[in-house]
């Protein structure tokens, strides 16, 4: 089949990048982006996962009442594809797969993908911030150019991500006065250096990895957003926070469900949002960082 629009979500053999995938096939249909058929990637790392994944919304009784696949006369197909992307050549062979693939682009990136660990110390932030930063930064820097005219970019970051009176009035400033990937990636930097040297506290950060690299995100989707928009490109990049979801990272203790999480981030792959750009978004509006 000849596809005219193409998606890849991260992280999404569970959770809400799952409900990402089935809500894009949902609501594509009668969405502005529509234009033909759509390829979604679903993307994950353990095969085994991805494959049933695929699986299971192949059999998804809402979207068979939809007829939304291929599979049941719809517009979307669902193709599982290996990126872990704590694994810089995980994504680089990611990128590289979909420009042989699709030599004239693809539609939307949505970075799902993230961890959240137990505890802190060293370990815990290097380990978090290759992932949840250094990750979702190298996929968006190598998959962003496959990107075409008027495509969307979607970072999921969390309210964890706030710029809370838990950092200091200069690392604030710090953070929102940043015009630039570098200078983000600097302040991951000082705050990996502060922790080695058990000072983060005193140097004005939380003693929170997930929190920091989810802060990280929002900065640096904001910087490459303007970038973008200095080359005059007409992509639109944004971050979001899906909300207190239902997940095993909250451990279940989320007021969400998966679906209601993935409304936020699906608006910003599909939905009209007035071109609008550089933003954090949340219950599918745009909130303060």
């Amino acid at each position: 089949m000849a596809y005219t629009r193409i998606a890849a979500v991260t992280g999404a053999n569970k959770g809400i990048g799952l409900a990402v995938v089935r809500n894009l096939a949902l609501q594509y249909p009668s969405s502005a982006s529509n234009n033909g058929p759509l390829l979604i990637y679903l993307t994950a790392r353990d095969q085994q996962r991805g494959e049933d994944a695929v699986k299971a919304l192949q059999d998804d009784a809402q979207l068979r009442k939809a007829k939304a696949l291929a599979s049941d006369g719809g517009l979307a197909s669902i193709k599982y594809h290996p990126l872990d992307i704590s694994k810089p050549k995980s994504i680089r062979d990611f990128a590289s797969f979909l420009e042989e693939k699709h030599p004239d682009g693809i539609d939307m990136l949505v970075n799902n993908a993230g961890i959240a660990m137990q505890g802190f110390d060293e370990n815990v932030v290097k380990e978090t911030l290759q992932c949840n930063y250094y990750g979702t930064l190298l996929a968006t820097q190598s998959i962003l150019p496959l990107i075409r005219a008027g495509g969307r970019l979607v970072n999921v970051s969390s309210m964890a991500g706030h710029l809370t009176s838990k950092y200091s009035r200069a690392n604030i400033s710090a953070f929102t006065s940043s015009t630039t990937v570098d200078e983000i990636t600097k302040l991951m930097e000082a705050f990996t250096m502060a922790v080695n040297q058990g000072k983060e506290k005193e140097q004005g950060w939380p003693s929170a990895a997930y929190a920091v690299s989810k802060c990280g995100i929002i900065g640096m989707t904001r910087a490459v957003a303007r970038q973008q928009r200095q080359e005059g490109s007409t992509v639109l990049v944004n971050s979001c926070c899906p909300g207190f979801v239902s997940t095993d990272m909250t451990r279940g203790r989320g007021a969400k469900t998966v679906d209601e999480g993935a409304q936020t981030p699906v608006l910003l792959a599909l939905g009209d949002i007035g071109g609008v750009s550089g933003e954090f978004w949340q219950h599918e509006k745009v909130i303060e960082w």
